[in-house]
């Protein structure tokens, strides 16, 4: 049955009246985070921390059985380590952050503070990769990088975030290909398996893709008003970086070849991406997967006899299963569900008196309110079946938005008109003149070329900005 669909948590934005509001109020409320006296770096607090544990936890089992070792690399780079690779320091230059000074003293060559790490990562491997015998190399670390964010948001954009970010070396170009949409592959199905959240998938343009890279390929989720996010990138490198740092192997001939590269990541972003793709206007709404608490535990009547051993017992049978929270505290039952409610635990279990009789529980869905009598008998099996039905609700849900705000623009003045009336991705032709990109956004006010896609049926044979013929269908967007 269907529970009353009123709003139970008033101190939340409604999304519709103002989303960036929404969001904010969504994650201060949920207890996801708060500010810091440093401009743009936010503290995680625990419940926060608590869903990046998980996505770390489930990714780093994927990059494990995909044979990736774990490492880790120094937070500084120096100066003249960062300068060897032209294109990928001009890349970064606007965002990098500097130490000077060590102590009481100057220091005689400035350290930037890692924005990412593909210079230590191409230092350490000239150290040690010598043969074709020390290849490949597939290594991943988790960390803290710095980029110095003009706006910031939190989850979003920070001045400092945590991310994992892969660095691999091949001795072959096919090899480092492969690698490269391998970690794309494994990312898109981590959004689909674990975040449920579906994604446009394909090539970053020339102007788009990440500096130093030959090829960028991107993962790009839709949020619940239109608007593009970066989910996570893949990039092939060719043999440029360790031709800048000389890295160099014997091959299987007895020859010195440079060996191919790529790097690849995903950061706390993914938790803004779950906030908005899957939140409501009372607040969270988690995938499964990745809730600290999957099942809420709460007595009703609380006070009468039998009821808070019956909820212990319900607990203690269920935590070898599930990540459960007993919720024994005397606020009100009301003020529990609202709360477990705008944090977005996906199952509430709640059991009184008359429960116990019939032994029975109530069993409510976070995704759709949705309440059932469950026989105390089979309550493992049927948590189990909902968990899933949530994370299949909540996929759903977030791929009809992305169809339904996924538009096809023949020409022009289509495309103008879309992106004025209609939020969300334009599936347009695109000559391959990087003027075109540039007037496209101008004209919007910020909707760029999110990829190249895979799947990229051309719409018609011309480019919707200028009307020469067209070489690539794009999908474009605004994006956070």
């Amino acid at each position: 049955m269907m529970a009353d669909q009123k709003k139970m948590v008033t101190e939340i934005t409604a999304m519709d009246t103002d989303f960036a509001k929404w969001y904010t109020d969504v994650v201060k409320k949920a207890e996801l985070v708060d500010y810091s006296s440093v401009k743009g770096c936010m503290v995680i607090r625990p419940y926060g921390y608590a869903i990046w544990e998980n996505i770390q936890k489930d990714l780093d089992a994927r990059f494990k059985e995909l044979g990736h070792e774990n490492v880790y690399m120094p937070m500084f780079i120096p100066e003249s380590l960062l300068q060897k690779e032209k294109d990928h320091v001009e890349g970064f230059a606007p965002e990098v952050a500097w130490v000077t000074q060590g102590g009481a003293n100057k220091l005689t060559e400035r350290l930037c503070v890692r924005p990412t790490s593909e210079t230590l990562f191409c230092e350490h491997y000239k150290n040690i990769i010598h043969s074709y015998r020390d290849l490949p190399k597939l290594y991943n670390q988790w960390c803290n990088v710095v980029r110095w964010e003009k706006t910031t948001r939190p989850f979003l954009r920070t001045s400092e975030f945590l991310w994992q970010e892969g660095h691999t070396m091949h001795e072959t170009e096919e090899e480092a290909r492969e690698e490269t949409l391998r970690m794309l592959k494994c990312y898109t199905d981590f959004y689909r398996e674990t975040l449920a959240i579906p994604a446009v998938t394909g090539r970053k343009t020339e102007k788009e893709k990440f500096a130093g890279a030959l090829e960028t390929y991107t993962v790009e989720p839709m949020m619940h008003n239109g608007v593009a996010l970066q989910g996570g990138t893949s990039h092939y490198f060719g043999d440029g970086f360790a031709r800048a740092f000389d890295i160099t192997y014997v091959d299987r001939s007895n020859k010195l070849q440079y060996p191919f590269q790529t790097s690849w990541g995903v950061s706390t972003r993914m938790i803004g991406a779950i906030i908005m793709t899957h939140g409501d206007d009372n607040g969270l709404v988690l995938p499964p997967k990745v809730a600290p608490i999957q099942v809420a535990v709460i007595p009703i009547a609380m006070h009468k006899e039998g009821v808070l051993e019956k909820a212990r017992e319900l607990c203690g049978r269920l935590k070898g299963l599930f990540r459960v929270k007993l919720d024994d505290s005397d606020n009100s039952p009301g003020w529990k569900f609202s709360e477990y409610e705008m944090k977005g635990v996906p199952v509430r279990l709640e059991i009184g008196p008359k429960d116990i009789e019939q032994n029975q529980c109530v069993l409510v869905r976070r995704d759709n309110r949705e309440k059932n009598f469950v026989s105390l008998d089979n309550l493992e099996q049927e948590i189990t079946r909902v968990l899933e039905a949530v994370h299949q609700g909540l996929y759903e849900r977030a791929l009809a938005n992305l169809e339904g705000k996924t538009y096809t623009a023949r020409d022009h003045e289509e495309f103008l008109d879309i992106a004025e009336n209609k939020p969300g991705f334009i599936r347009a032709m695109w000559c391959g003149d990087e003027a075109c990109e540039t007037r496209l956004k101008e004209e919007t006010g910020g909707v760029k070329s999110r990829c190249i896609p895979f799947d990229g049926e051309p719409v018609s044979d011309v480019c919707a900005c200028c009307g020469k013929p067209a070489k690539h269908l794009v999908v474009w967007g605004k994006q956070y």
